[in-house]
């Protein structure tokens, strides 16, 4: 059950890189920058790996899908809730087949399937943030109107709020904007995230930008994993008692990727 990012995370899918990440020969097909160094890119994973799995949190560990490079970017695939998941609908082109591919594994792990985004309507899970009794959906490049309003739709009858943040061309999905670091803190983007929408919630505000960026991995108890080149916000974080955990993830940073965007959290609390 998740019913939200701030609670403790207790299990979660992940996708070790391998030959479909780092030898990806089509970079601007699949929105990366450059490819990522094999070695690197799975010592990286590995620690990643293994802070969640001292945290306490069951890794499952599964293998890329062929032809998506971005298949280690578990995040986007799907949304758990707490009446199970919802099979989303990738908003960059080259992703899509990675949904069914994640209903097969969420499915072979017993998790109710709840419904699906039907196209036109694209969802991807970096744009959606479960916070209690209140879902922030961000309408994106990536998770258009249609989109918003079919899992409006999901997240409406199970008792949320749902609050639709828009963002710029710029902000690829919103947990590069904000994200929960404990059930009632977030950590935000002035001038991307409206103070109005974040009522409620105690706020950590930041200035977005180059290596600066709210996503960050909430392990629940005001403890979270942060980009190691993202300074500001483990010195910001720290000063407002959180604990921090610095992981270099630089490798996926080549493809447009931070910390939140390497997990699938499918159950919390």
């Amino acid at each position: 059950m998740l019913r939200s990012e701030g609670h403790r995370l207790s299990r979660v899918v992940v996708c070790t890189p391998g030959d479909e990440y780092c030898r990806v020969s089509d970079l601007k097909k699949h929105n990366i920058i450059e490819p990522a160094d094999p070695d690197r890119a799975t010592e990286q994973h590995e620690t990643l790996k293994r802070c969640l799995a001292d945290f306490g949190s069951e890794v499952i560990d599964v293998p890329e899908l062929a032809g998506h490079p971005n298949s280690v970017f578990t995040r986007d695939t799907a949304l758990c809730t707490p009446e199970g998941y919802i099979k989303l609908r990738l908003g960059l082109e080259s992703r899509q087949g990675e949904e069914e591919w994640m209903s097969g594994i969420l499915d072979s792990l017993g998790e109710p399937f709840l419904g699906e985004i039907e196209a036109p309507g694209t969802v991807e899970g970096g744009d959606v943030i479960l916070a209690g009794s209140v879902a922030f959906v961000g309408r994106s490049m990536r998770t258009n109107e249609r989109g918003v309003q079919q899992l409006a739709a999901f997240l409406g009858a199970m008792g949320y709020e749902v609050r639709v943040v828009p963002l710029p061309d710029s902000i690829l999905h919103l947990d590069k904007a904000m994200m929960l670091v404990g059930p009632e803190r977030a950590i935000y983007g002035h001038g991307l995230v409206p103070e109005g929408s974040l009522l409620g919630f105690e706020t950590i505000g930041i200035l977005c930008g180059g290596p600066t960026t709210a996503n960050v991995i909430c392990l629940g108890g005001d403890e979270v994993i942060v980009e190691r080149a993202n300074q500001e916000v483990a010195k910001r974080l720290t000063a407002q008692r959180v604990v921090v955990h610095e992981l270099d993830l630089s490798e996926f940073a080549k493809g447009t990727g931070g910390p939140n965007c390497l997990i699938l959290p499918v159950e919390r609390g």
